[in-house]
């Protein structure tokens, strides 16, 4: 390594800005126009641009094999997690790139003190006049101005760099990407072909229930305790108990708060303490969650306002009847401008991990770098009202285990973007944290209109339209499951699937194959054998960036299957804007199973152990420590969807917890 950036800093001591030379490649460029985007007046040379040169980072093709290492319960490195210093060194730029990109900019005449080297050694910053970056480049840089506005972006059809550092730059701004000035309207199109959020919100019986004993319950439901009766048409705290033998919680250990990442939707005071009254007296009123605010976000709302919509209600609600004392952490996203149009974009997490890692601001993986202009929001927010701070990096330490109740279809989104997300997650689990997601709630499909009017896509609307973020390899995906009304505690549960009517008469648990991911190794065998032993009547493809109007297949056998796990997301009792109501989706599920992981982790760090961490090799590997859920199917796209099955299935994955065993193995692990 020594020799190599030897030679390659003694070839570019002799490179001039002034002249090409045979070291000056093309790096990027464009093929085609940008529809959005005319081009207009060349810069004036006099002009100074903010340039910023990203570092490509490397092993991220490892970081599956360094996960593994301290995930697998057979490995000598189990629970052995990295720091943030340690993930960033393992996939920053190889040794000696910085210097020598320094040294051509220093040899083309951009003097050092100019140059700003970011923490993380992804990125490299200096401004420049447009005729030192025109020179530096070898390019011309002009205004682009926005068809439907006066938006002005700067950039470049083309641009060089000397040929030795063509591997190591990932790219340039302003360059073929142009630079922004501020962030697009949320009228102008997108990058994906439809923006939705996940869930919007989620689906509910808009019916109230005062309390008190059902006039109808089962007959084998007399022999149990009285709060225990109504569990197959009313689930409460004390059914849930039930069902996964969750133990009351007593321990409250420093740091260990469930966070619980909320966007679009905000939970109100007044609708918690109801719920408590109500359903969780041992939660004392007042019990609000530990704000984490990012970029101007707020801290809930009144109760009649219209962006209480329920998601961030029965999130808390959730967790907080099965951990406390433990606390809550609320990750809640984005400034009261931005904020309400979530519910009708396209973008998930980016200004969420900006929070929990400073480098995810500003790193490049997978031809991605910070966050996308195009689709998420731009601190300082212009907009009257907006936040005028500076986008927030690495101002929160992320807590051990954090649920996310949201999501959209993987196709909505550029496959580089989502790339990047997972390889941050990824990072996150090298550091012991475990990062649960909800499947989602429409089957083999994806919400009605995001592809063809059923949520699918091809030209006949039957291919199914897998769910991002339960396909990123690094995250604990956690679908949903039911107790019918005639069942009790006592009962084997199913795939949630209700008619809720509407355009969600097939309310099902999500799960399927990612067209974007391969099977990760953890569950490779578990995969097989549910495709060996059940064979799906369906005819497949097998393939990455599948072509939906050629195709003849409908789903991909080879991607990566989900959910992982399951939980309740049926018939859950919650207020919200003070009505009293039954709640349904995987976005129960998920913050549900998260609060079982936070209690596991309580005991853990009693017995002076590290957290469970990243959990999916530990569950394929003993899936006798779940309940195994075989019935139901999670129909979609004309079809009945995925049918459970003994062992892993992709409508319930290897199925709910079973808090007793699932202690008992964490606690056998150092």
């Amino acid at each position: 390594m020594f020799c190599s950036f030897f030679l390659l800093l003694t070839a570019l001591v002799g490179l001039s800005s002034s002249s090409p030379t045979p070291w000056e490649v093309p790096h990027e460029q464009r093929h085609a126009s940008n529809l959005d985007w005319n081009r207009r007046a060349r810069v004036d040379g006099d002009t100074v641009l903010p340039m910023k040169i990203a570092l490509a980072q490397t092993n991220l093709e490892k970081g599956h094999d360094y996960l593994m290492q301290i995930s697998d319960p057979q490995s000598p490195k189990y629970g052995k997690y990295w720091t943030a210093k340690e993930v960033h060194e393992a996939f920053a730029p190889a040794d000696g790139v910085v210097t020598a990109v320094k040294q051509w900019l220093t040899s083309a005449g951009i003097e050092s003190s100019r140059i700003i080297d970011y923490e993380n050694k992804g990125w490299l910053a200096f401004d420049a006049t447009a005729k030192e970056a025109e020179t530096l480049l070898r390019t011309e840089f002009y205004e682009h101005e926005h068809k439907h506005s006066s938006k002005i972006r700067v950039g470049c059809s083309s641009y060089h760099v000397p040929k030795h550092l063509q591997g190591y730059i990932d790219y340039i701004t302003p360059g073929v990407k142009l630079t922004p000035v501020v962030k697009r309207d949320i009228k102008v199109k997108r990058a994906s072909s439809k923006a939705h959020k996940f869930p919007k919100p989620p689906a509910r019986m808009n019916h109230a229930w005062s309390g008190g004993d059902m006039s109808w319950k089962p007959q084998a439901a007399y022999g149990l305790p009285q709060d225990l009766q109504g569990c197959g048409l009313n689930i409460t705290p004390p059914c849930i108990k039930a069902l996964y033998h969750i133990p009351n919680a007593t321990k409250a250990t420093p740091g260990n708060s469930l966070g619980l990442y909320e966007q679009g939707d905000y939970f109100s005071k007044q609708d918690l303490d109801l719920f408590y009254a109500q359903y969780a007296p041992y939660v004392p009123q007042g019990t609000y969650p530990i704000p984490a605010l990012i970029d101007g976000a707020a801290y809930g709302m009144p109760q009649n306002s219209s962006e209480v919509t329920g998601e961030s209600d029965i999130d808390i609600d959730m967790a907080y009847s099965l951990i406390y004392p433990q606390t809550v952490t609320l990750y809640q996203v984005d400034d009261q401008i931005y904020e309400p149009q979530e519910v009708a974009t396209t973008n998930l997490f980016n200004t969420f991990l900006d929070a929990l890692d400073g480098s995810y601001c500003n790193y490049t993986a997978y031809g991605e770098t910070g966050d996308d202009p195009s689709i998420d929001p731009v601190y300082p927010d212009p907009a009257p009202g907006g936040y005028k701070g500076q986008r927030q990096c690495g101002i929160y330490k992320p807590t051990n285990v954090i649920s996310a109740s949201y999501g959209q279809a993987e196709h909505d989104l550029p496959i580089n973007y989502s790339k990047r997300q997972c390889n941050e997650f990824m990072k996150l689990a090298l550091q012991g944290h475990s990062i649960l997601v909800a499947s989602g709630d429409y089957g083999v499909g994806s919400f009605p209109n995001d592809g063809a009017a059923n949520g699918c896509l091809g030209p006949q609307a039957t291919i199914f339209n897998p769910q991002y973020p339960s396909n990123c390899p690094y995250i604990t995906s956690v679908g949903g499951t039911l107790l019918y009304g005639n069942q009790t505690v006592l009962d084997r549960e199913s795939v949630m699937h209700v008619n809720l009517s509407g355009t969600a008469q097939n309310f099902t648990s999500a799960g399927g194959f990612s067209n974007y991911y391969g099977q990760p190794s953890y569950q490779k065998a578990a995969v097989a054998r549910y495709l060996t032993e059940n064979s799906p009547p369906y005819p497949y493809y097998e393939e990455f960036g599948v072509n939906v109007n050629s195709t003849q297949g409908i789903y991909n056998r080879i991607g990566r299957g989900y959910p992982d796990v399951a939980a309740n997301g049926a018939n859950f009792r919650a207020y919200t804007n003070g009505i009293d109501e039954h709640w349904y989706g995987s976005s129960l599920a998920s913050p549900l199973f998260a609060s079982v992981l936070t209690l596991i982790n309580e005991e853990r760090f009693a017995a002076n152990k590290t957290p469970v961490g990243f959990v999916n090799p530990v569950l394929y590997a003993h899936p006798e420590v779940l309940n195994d859920i075989v019935n139901g199917t999670n129909v979609g796209c004309g079809t009945e969807g995925f049918h459970a099955a003994a062992g892993w299935d992709p409508a319930t994955g290897l199925g709910t917890p079973n808090y007793p065993r699932m202690l008992e193995l964490f606690m056998s692990l150092p």
